[in-house]
């Protein structure tokens, strides 16, 4: 059975995490939405590459999605960080245990300052680990229903175990093995 994920993008968004998160989720044959967060899909990632959106943020509000996954990226994370629609989202999600995910920047720049990680163990970009409450130095991190990572060579490691708890270890180790990894 298909999962449903949703992930948020901005500009500035890291180009690699965006990639690896998508990617490797459609290779399982999961629905994922790419949704900008701006008034516009296509948005500018942090290297210039252009990323363009299935949809905008608006459009999603009212789905339910069994993850919701943040690219890291600056400014890609402050970005999300303000917006209201996506932090609702992220909240409702935390509070009906379903998954949810950040890589890099937006653990520390998106989820802490919104209380997602009060109660919870993470792990960020190495130079914003003293901004989490329950910092671990490990390249992913489950803790709950909350999945972080350190950044863009951590993100396939990542987005590998997206698919573990989206679905099992089977699937995600064939995805990983056709992957070389």
């Amino acid at each position: 059975m298909s999962k449903k994920v949703l992930v948020p993008i901005a500009d500035g968004t890291e180009e690699i995490e965006a990639a690896c998160i998508i990617d490797t989720l459609r290779r399982a044959d999961t629905d994922v939405t790419v949704a900008s967060i701006h008034t516009y899909k296509q948005v500018t990632a942090s290297s210039g590459l252009k990323i363009t959106a299935d949809c905008l943020i608006d459009e999603c509000k009212d789905s339910t999605y069994d993850l919701i996954a943040l690219p890291g990226g600056m400014p890609g994370a402050e970005h999300l960080s303000r917006c209201q629609l996506l932090i609702t989202m992220l909240k409702r999600q935390k509070t009906a245990n379903r998954l949810y995910a950040a890589i890099c920047a937006s653990p520390a720049v998106v989820l802490a300052p919104h209380g997602l990680l009060d109660d919870v163990k993470a792990t960020c970009y190495p130079s914003m680990l003293d901004k989490l409450n329950s910092p671990s130095k490990d390249k992913v991190v489950v803790d709950q229903n909350c999945i972080t990572s350190q950044g863009p060579a951590t993100a396939i490691l990542f987005a590998i175990k997206l698919l573990e708890l989206l679905y099992d270890k089977q699937i995600a180790d064939k995805i990983a093995k056709a992957m070389l990894i």
